[in-house]
Formats: C-alpha cells, structure tokens, sequence
C-alpha cells in the first residue's frame, strides 16, 4: 500500500502541487471577492472579463479548427470553446446593450434555468477529456443520455414544490466522475502501445482534470453563497483554463492517429471486437526467443519512441497477439518491459561509468529526458539515480 502512494506521487508529484497552487489562488480570490462592491462587479469587472473570455475563446476556436489536422480531440476543443466564446458573446449582449436579462449567472440566488445553461456550458468542457480517453465513445445517444436527467430535473423544478436547484447543482460531479472511469482504461491502453508515458502525456489530462475540479468547487461555492461578486473567480479561472489548454492541446500530438495508421487499434473500451485475429493457437516460445534477442543484440529500447507496433518488424504477427504476448510471458505491459531494459542499461552505465552524469546516462539508456529518467528509476528500483551511483562509487 504504501508503495503504491509512493509511485502514485513519483508518477503525479507535478500535477498534484499544480492542484494544489491552483486550489490556493481559487480560495484567495473568493476570499478577496468579498471586498469587491457589487456594483463594480456588476459594471466594468464582469464586462472586461466575459469580453476577455469571448475574445480568447473564438480565437482559440478558429485555431482548433484550421489546425485540426484531421484530430477529433482538437475539433472537440474547438466546439466547447466556439459555445462558450457564442455564450459570453449573448451574456454581453443581453446584459449591457438590451435590457433583455435572460441569464445572471454568478448572481446568489441561481434559477434553474440558469443552473442548467450553466451545467451545460460546464458539460461541454468534457467533451474533450472524453474525446482523449474514449475516442468515438460519446455519440449522440449517450449525449442524450447524460444530458436528459438533468433536463428532467429543470423541469420537475418548476413543477414539483421542492427546491431541486441544489441537486441539479451537483449533477454535473456525476459526468466528471464518469470521465474518471476511462482514465485508468486509457492508461491501460498507453502501457501497451508505447514505451514512454511522455509521448502520450496522461499527465496532462490529469491536469486538465484537476483544472476542472478546481472550476467546479469554486462554481458550487459561488452557487451556495450569496455574494454575486464571487463570480469573480469563476471567470478567471475560466479564462486561465481557456487559454492554458488552448496552447497544450494545439501542440499536443494525438497517439490514436498514430495507433491508428499503423495498426488495427480498438477504441479503450469500444464494445467492438478487434478486426485482428488473436492467433491464440500459435506457441509464444519462438517469438520469445526472437524478441529478446532483438532487444539484447539491437537494443532497440535505447529508442525513447519505441512504440509495440515496431516490434513487427522482428516478428510478424498483429499487434494484439504482441500485447498478448508480452502480457502473458512477461506478467507486465509493453510499457513495462521496456522499461526493465532501460532500468537495466541505466545501472549498467552507472556501475561502468560511475562519474557518468545523470543526464547523459538518461539519454543514453532510452529514457526521453532527466526527469522521466529521475522519476521512473526511483519507482522501479526503490532508490533515486544518485543514491545507486553513491554505491558503486563505494564498491
């Protein structure tokens, strides 16, 4: 138990400090929100950033959809900041130049209709998450399917004498729980195809993820207080998510296109079955033998891109019967056993050489930089790089 907290920190130090900060800033801004009149919020504060947001948010969809370069994830982005960047476009609007006040999100006492525009508009900040973990997944009935329930409670609300405003408040925590579901699946998936976690960055979905959460405990303080003036960092945090996840993912490489071009690869947890057969039929122990040496005379580990589909060109069978292979053989993904001949190289440089600085043993022993290197060496071998070259210089 306690080793696996340990490796859970190694694998997600960065992003839980990142969590951490982000959660801190949150609090102090609500904090300093009180001292903010009304009427200034009301006027110029709320005006520059919902014109912030709507400027950042149609940019950033016209870049999403002019590079999207055939990636669902980046047309995804773009449709959650196009009705987003619509939605403070017509906020604006109905606000200061027609006295027409359809929406006052932020005000403290919420109407369902609001609540529900609200929801929406945070549902559609999913789309992408989803889109990443399950490609394919989120079709137009299950849309309905997670979006009908909590239309159903608007509109009991309205009927029914009992105030069901704060339930369909907290109904969007059960679509983020849903998105966690395909996380540890995706990370499955990553494992299996691909020798370095960095190429695939789960990372930084787990920071979106937390960006998210952080969006959505301050949107339910803002929904159960009465100071409107503590929208004020609901819209900055908005902002910072808008534009922060605009530039990762314009620059972000999807590993699917990749998977998809070179190998039949099944969405992470499609009902579909894999167009591959699994040629169960066939001894692993032939193709043991080959792989490993391969992977002891080509070293093709030291590869920081290596990815299971290149494992075909020593032998030839489908991807999934290598999956299979390895899982069955090794006890561990492909990830995993890559991994082992790197751990291994790194400790032999270390033992050889050991004056060898930590950077150029994490290069030349396959790892993309230091800190992969640092991080993954430490998880696999109980002790950090510096400490093992500390006992081979003592041996």
């Amino acid at each position: 138990m306690t080793h696996n907290i340990r490796n859970i920190w190694l694998d997600y130090k960065s992003e839980v400090l990142f969590f951490l900060v982000l959660s801190a800033c949150a609090a102090l801004s609500h904090w300093l929100a009180r001292f903010i009149p009304v009427d200034l919020f009301d006027g110029p504060i709320t005006a520059i950033q919902n014109a912030c947001t709507c400027t950042v948010c149609l940019f950033g969809a016209i870049l999403m959809f002019v590079h999207s370069e055939g990636m669902r994830i980046r047309k995804a982005w773009g449709i959650a900041l196009l009705s987003w960047g619509i939605a403070d476009a017509f906020f604006l609007w109905q606000t200061y130049f027609v006295e027409v006040p359809l929406l006052n999100i932020g005000a403290g006492a919420m109407t369902a209709f609001e609540l529900l525009v609200a929801n929406l508009l945070g549902w559609l900040l999913l789309i992408y998450p989803t889109e990443v973990l399950r490609p394919g997944w989120l079709n137009w009935r299950r849309t309905l399917q997670q979006l009908l329930p909590m239309c159903a409670l608007v509109a009991l609300d309205y009927v029914l004498p009992v105030d069901l405003s704060p339930i369909v408040a907290l109904y969007p925590v059960v679509l983020f729980i849903l998105v966690l579901t395909h996380l540890h699946t995706y990370r499955i998936w990553c494992e299996e195809n691909f020798s370095s976690m960095e190429r695939v960055d789960i990372q930084w979905i787990v920071r979106y993820l937390l960006i998210l959460l952080v969006i959505g405990l301050s949107f339910l303080y803002m929904y159960f207080t009465d100071n409107p003036a503590r929208a004020f960092t609901q819209q900055w945090l908005l902002l910072f998510l808008f534009g922060y996840s605009t530039v990762e993912i314009l620059f972000r490489p999807d590993p699917w296109i990749e998977a998809r071009s070179n190998a039949s690869t099944r969405s992470v947890g499609s009902d579909e079955t894999d167009a591959e057969p699994l040629q169960t039929e066939q001894p692993f122990a032939p193709y043991r033998e080959a792989l490993e040496s391969w992977m002891e005379q080509e070293k093709p580990y030291l590869n920081p891109d290596l990815r299971l589909i290149d494992l075909q060109r020593v032998l030839p069978i489908n991807r999934t019967y290598l999956s299979q292979l390895i899982n069955t053989e090794y006890g561990c993904s492909f990830y995993r056993f890559v991994t082992r001949y790197r751990i291994e190289e790194a400790k032999r440089l270390m033992t050889e050489q050991p004056d060898m600085k930590v950077q150029d043993i994490a290069q030349q022993s396959g790892f993309s930089d230091r800190k992969v290197f640092y991080r993954t060496f430490t998880r696999e071998t109980g002790s950090s790089p510096s400490e093992w070259m500390a006992k081979c210089r003592n041996l």
